[in-house]
C-alpha cells in the first residue's frame, strides 16, 4: 500500500492448500514485524458457514479476531459484477473493528469495507474499497523514498465521517479535527491546539481557544479530535487548528467561520 508518493506497508503473505496467512508486515520505514503464529486471514477450500479464529501477536500487540465465511452474493463493482464469498470479521483486539471483505476465486478480493469502532461500539471511521479493474502482474510503480511521507494527515469536517471543508458556519454544531498517522513512533504524543487567529472584538489575535492530546497506539494511529459550538455559537472570523507530533509543530489547517 502506498499513499502520498511512499510506501505505507507492506504485506508477507504464504499461500498454503488450507487457506491464506499473513506471515509478516512492514511499515514504510522498514521495520519488518513477524506474526505469531501466521495469521489465517482466508481459509481454503472456500465454504459457506467455515469459521475460525485467530489469537497471536506482531510487534508484541496482541491480536483477536474471530472469522466467518457466508454465501456467495452477486456484488457490483467498477470492475464487474461478480458471484463473491462474503467473509466477515471481528477483531476485538489491538483495535475494535468490523470487516466485511468479497472474496471470487481465481481473481480475490473485489471489495472490502471496513468499520473501525470506540470502546462504546460508537463509529470512528468507516473506509470502501472496490476493485476499479482485473487484476494484473505488472511491475512495482516508481514511489519516492518512505521518507518523504507526511507523519500526520489531517483534516476539518463538520460530521465524523463526512467530507473534509475549511468553511464552517456559526451554528455548525461541533467541527471534527481528524488524523491519521504514518509511521509513528512508539507512544507518540498528538496534539491538536484550536487558535482564533481574527474574530474581530471578542477575543485578541492569535488566541488560543482549546486544546486536546491523545497518546498513539501504533504507527499508523488515527484519531479525531472534536471541538463543541459555544453556546451563543462560533464567533464569525479566522481560526486555524495546529497538529503537534510529540512536542513539535507537523501540520496546521486554516478554517473560516461565517455568519
Amino acid at each position: 500500500m502506498h499513499r502520498q508518493g511512499a510506501v505505507q506497508i507492506t504485506e508477507f503473505l504464504q499461500v498454503k492448500d488450507d487457506g491464506i496467512f499473513g506471515v509478516a508486515r512492514m511499515a514504510g520505514d522498514g521495520e519488518k514485524t513477524i506474526l505469531t503464529p501466521a495469521q489465517k486471514t482466508l481459509s481454503l477450500p472456500l465454504k459457506a458457514g467455515k469459521k475460525w479464529e485467530y489469537h497471536g501477536q506482531g510487534a508484541g500487540i496482541q491480536i483477536n479476531e474471530t472469522y466467518e465465511i457466508g454465501a456467495q452474493e452477486s456484488v457490483q463493482v467498477p470492475a464487474g459484477k461478480f458471484e463473491a464469498y462474503h467473509i466477515h470479521l471481528v477483531e476485538t483486539k489491538p483495535f475494535r473493528a468490523v470487516v466485511d471483505r468479497w472474496f471470487v476465486p481465481n481473481i480475490g478480493y473485489i471489495k472490502d469495507v471496513t468499520e473501525m469502532k470506540r470502546p462504546s461500539g460508537a463509529l470512528l471511521q468507516r473506509i470502501s474499497l472496490e476493485l476499479s479493474e482485473p487484476p494484473k502482474i505488472a511491475d512495482r510503480p516508481e514511489i519516492g523514498p518512505a521518507e518523504l511521507t507526511k507523519k500526520l494527515s489531517v483534516g476539518l469536517a463538520k460530521e465524523p465521517m463526512g467530507k473534509p471543508s475549511t468553511t464552517f458556519s456559526s451554528d455548525t454544531p461541533q467541527i471534527y479535527a481528524r488524523w491519521q498517522g504514518h509511521g509513528l513512533r512508539g507512544r507518540a504524543k498528538v496534539r491538536a491546539v484550536w487558535i482564533a487567529e481574527n474574530v474581530s472584538e471578542i477575543a485578541p489575535p492569535d488566541y488560543k481557544v482549546d486544546e486536546a492530546s491523545t497518546i498513539a497506539d501504533s504507527p499508523n494511529s488515527f484519531g479525531t479530535f472534536t471541538l463543541s459550538r459555544p453556546d451563543d455559537g462560533w464567533a464569525p472570523g479566522d481560526y486555524r487548528v495546529d497538529f503537534y507530533l510529540d512536542e513539535a509543530l507537523a501540520e496546521t489547517v486554516k478554517l473560516k467561520i461565517d455568519k
